[in-house]
């Protein structure tokens, strides 16, 4: 699609997280036998067209896909229609404290300040799953810088969801010009980095099912797909751009702490 210059357009997807410009389109496309896998995989390429990304896909806008990852997807479940979706895959050997690395190198002190604030918000939940920053990049979870050119594609952030094996999902790419760009705040930027992390833990977007709830426009579901969009229980039947839930699929840029349907979707999974 084309690049949209107004940040309330920016796609959150598993956080924002990605728009590219019309004239790079085709020198991203998939090949054709990828894009059937994922049309028999559930995933909608007409709403939101995939790109080859590093050594992969991008689809739904900011999940990574290697060709293993769609090669082992597990079989769908049933598709519910309410606020809280899980993948079907989580993190387990629960409890689990999950190192997190983001390099200063490659990342302001604003972008750190951010990720302690996400890190502090999953903690306060007291969960089964911890997060812990740390200064090495054997982590658990690290945080990378997207290239120069995938900023300018209007790339702004990518994850992935838990692993066969219960492990978290390992890499989040970030755009690094969230601020000198679009101006966002600690709090913005901390919203963004736990959404990212939301899904590496096994959270789809909330208004999957509906993207035009916090992203305007037409009637638009993301699809299952065999990843799984599966009920949380406790959730509410509806999502709402009102509630600000911080897995919303669009994001204006503000700051999205969890709500109480947040925390309740949360403290069930972990």
């Amino acid at each position: 699609m084309k690049k949209i210059t107004t940040f309330l357009s920016m796609l959150l997807v598993g956080a924002f997280y990605s728009c590219q410009n019309s004239e790079n389109a085709s020198s991203l496309s998939v090949p054709s036998e990828v894009r059937s896998q994922l049309i028999s995989l559930g995933f909608d390429v007409v709403n939101h067209v995939p790109i080859q990304f590093n050594d992969g896909y991008l689809v739904e806008g900011d999940i990574y896909l290697t060709s293993s990852d769609l090669a082992t997807m597990q079989p769908k479940k049933r598709i519910p229609v309410a606020e809280q979706y899980s993948t079907n895959q989580l993190v387990t050997g629960l409890p689990r404290t999950v190192t997190v690395y983001m390099p200063t190198s490659s990342f302001s002190a604003t972008y750190v300040s951010a990720l302690d604030v996400a890190i502090s918000r999953y903690n306060a939940q007291n969960l089964q799953i911890h997060f812990t920053r740390v200064t090495t990049s054997s982590a658990n979870m690290v945080f990378k810088r997207l290239t120069k050119s995938q900023e300018s594609q209007g790339i702004l952030g990518s994850s992935g969801f838990p692993t066969s094996s219960g492990a978290p999902y390992g890499t989040i790419l970030m755009s690094g010009v969230l601020v000198s760009t679009y101006n966002l705040t600690v709090n913005g930027i901390a919203t963004i980095l736990a959404h990212e992390m939301g899904h590496c833990i096994g959270f789809r977007h909330t208004d999957y099912y509906n993207r035009a709830i916090s992203c305007g426009g037409a009637t638009s579901n993301e699809g299952a797909s065999n990843v799984g969009a599966n009920l949380i229980p406790g959730t509410p039947s509806t999502a709402t751009l009102a509630a600000k839930s911080w897995m919303l699929a669009c994001t204006d840029g503000g700051d999205r702490p969890f709500n109480t349907a947040d925390k309740t979707a949360l403290n069930y999974l972990y």
